[in-house]
């Protein structure tokens, strides 16, 4: 009898390697070999007593043809409705990730009672949770009376045999794809072998049946869904549940969408009652503003096809070290590394002496390069200890040379300015037509010293007076 063949499989992205190694050669991570056997499962070979088959011939089509729409299912929860693209896509497979304790579960058994009041067939899989912490959780969110299914199991096989009983399910939660297992494998559950198999098996079944199925997935330390990102390509859709321990609202982020945008962003305020859409998430972030403080800029944002404004925080304050701090939350750090060295070679402002400090307000994470002139405007306003208009945004990019490059959606985002009160805006030149009464009052800055210098001039007026 021939002896099986052992490999080790990187449990961070999936390289299979002959030997055991501290460090994968792929990915560069420390201590995420494990050992798993090839008898079976991903990465084996055929079977010796299974022939090979004879591949069958597939309908070539053209380019040209009629197109439908996928069927969604709209579950009523606007926010979440709107990070999918419209409601869940029948015969598609979506992953959530999150922290642990987020609320990707209170999340998903909201969803699962509004469907199945409105009538459809719902059927909530959980393989952490026995089935009293489930109808604990329910009877807190007051959806312990709709007709939700439930089980608690973990194995594949057994999970599609139940769910092949009665009318098939029009949604499928899966909680969580870390502790699926399959006869078909032989390591352990939650090894990337397990993972990678139960998830095309699922994928599978709802590619073929039509049902729309939900996996949860957990999240590294690195904020990213635990396990291979082969199952990420697998799946239709990839949400992200993302929030702060220390504050009370959270962001559902579609990061990958066949169906849909994959930039739109859904808003929710967790309380002892679950979680309540906020479907004005500008005012959440802008609630406990400060107008008198220096240091602070509003930042007038797009998520998606949605306005948010947002306030940047900075703190530029004396070092006594020889090496300054530079801290960011909320904002890519490189990012402030960029419009510091700007604002010393073009504006000749100097930070070798200072720590800096930023932060988005309402630990919201900011990603478009849009933000780059509120946080210039941020930084100089805490510099010189001059608050910035309380009634004024800011947005545009800076390039390396000093200049504000125009930044898309101008129109957009000063009309949600406006409408939360805000009179004048700082924005790019060359931003194309605006219009309204904010417009009036914007200045429009070519360069980064241009507006260094109307900060400061506002300074020197004040000193006068």
């Amino acid at each position: 009898m021939a002896k099986s063949r052992v490999q080790f499989i990187c449990q961070n992205c999936g390289t299979v390697h002959s030997r055991w190694a501290g460090k994968c050669d792929a990915c560069g991570e420390w201590n995420t070999l494990i050992e798993e056997g090839t008898s079976g499962g991903i990465g084996a070979g055929p079977a010796s007593t299974r022939s090979a088959r004879k591949g069958r011939a597939v309908v070539l089509t053209s380019l040209s043809g009629d197109i439908e729409d996928a069927p969604r299912i709209a579950s009523g929860i606007g926010e979440l409705d709107r990070a999918t693209g419209g409601g869940f896509v029948r015969g598609s497979a979506l992953l959530v990730g999150g922290d642990p304790g987020i609320g990707k579960s209170t999340l998903l058994t909201q969803a699962a009672a509004a469907l199945a009041r409105q009538g459809h067939r719902i059927v909530y899989v959980s393989g952490e949770e026995a089935v009293a912490q489930i109808r604990l959780r329910a009877q807190r969110l007051g959806a312990a009376d709709s007709p939700v299914e439930l089980a608690a199991e973990t194995n594949v096989e057994d999970i599609l045999a139940t769910i092949a009983e009665g009318r098939r399910p029009d949604l499928l939660i899966l909680d969580s794809i870390q502790t699926l297992w399959t006869d078909l494998a032989d390591s352990a559950p939650g090894t990337v072998t397990q993972v990678r198999a139960s998830a095309q098996a699922m994928i599978r079944y709802a590619k073929s049946t039509g049902a729309a199925i939900v996996l949860v997935g957990h999240v590294t330390k690195e904020g990213q869904i635990a396990g291979p990102r082969v199952v990420e390509h697998m799946v239709d859709g990839v949400l992200y549940f993302e929030g702060e321990g220390g504050h009370h609202y959270r962001i559902l982020r579609t990061v990958k969408n066949r169906f849909g945008p994959t930039d739109e962003i859904g808003v929710f305020e967790m309380s002892d009652k679950g979680l309540r859409e906020v479907s004005n998430p500008s005012e959440l972030f802008l609630g406990e503003r400060s107008t008198k403080a220096p240091g602070a800029a509003v930042f007038a944002g797009m998520e998606g096809t949605r306005p948010v404004l947002v306030e940047i925080q900075a703190l530029v304050a004396p070092s006594p070290l020889g090496t300054p701090r530079r801290a960011v939350v909320g904002w890519d750090s490189s990012r402030l590394s960029m419009i510091l060295a700007v604002l010393e070679a073009h504006c000749g402002i100097r930070f070798a002496q200072h720590d800096v400090y930023l932060n988005v307000a309402g630990g919201y994470r900011i990603s478009e390069p849009a933000a780059d002139l509120a946080v210039a405007a941020a930084l100089v306003s805490s510099l010189t200890g001059l608050a910035l208009p309380a009634d004024c945004v800011y947005f545009g990019e800076i390039s390396l040379s000093g200049a504000v490059r125009p930044v898309a959606h101008a129109q957009q985002r000063l009309k949600e300015a406006e409408k939360l009160g805000f009179g004048q805006g700082v924005l790019p030149a060359g931003s194309g037509e605006i219009a309204g009464a904010i417009a009036t009052r914007s200045f429009q800055p070519g360069a980064l010293v241009d507006l260094v210098a109307k900060i400061a001039g506002t300074k020197r007026s004040k000193n006068a007076d």
